[in-house]
């Protein structure tokens, strides 16, 4: 996985307006149906981790793990990040490319 890639194009993204970052927010665009991917760090705790899984999987919204909190906080110029929810097919598909 290219970390400078993914990384760009969530900055990206957040210039577009395009993605919600939070665990509570996150969760209510996936609801919603508006969240077409959700970025989830690999050092979330076991109740984040399990909310955000769960719900993704009842609503079938895909995710990725990211390896930590940091780099997707920086990745949207912002403090630590545990959860993004990426809110465009366009980004979300780009997105899954670069992660896999």
């Amino acid at each position: 996985m290219n970390q400078n890639q993914w990384m760009s194009l969530l900055g990206l993204a957040n210039r577009a307006r395009k993605i919600i970052s939070g665990e509570e927010l996150s969760v209510k665009e996936i609801r919603s149906g508006k969240a077409k991917l959700i970025l989830l760090s690999a050092d979330a705790s076991q109740n984040t981790t399990k909310k955000i899984t769960d719900k993704c999987n009842s609503y079938e919204v895909p995710y990725k793990l990211v390896e930590n909190r940091f780099l997707l906080g920086q990745a949207i110029g912002k403090e630590a990040r545990v959860v993004v929810a990426v809110m465009d097919d366009g980004f979300a598909k780009k997105l899954v490319t670069l992660l896999d």
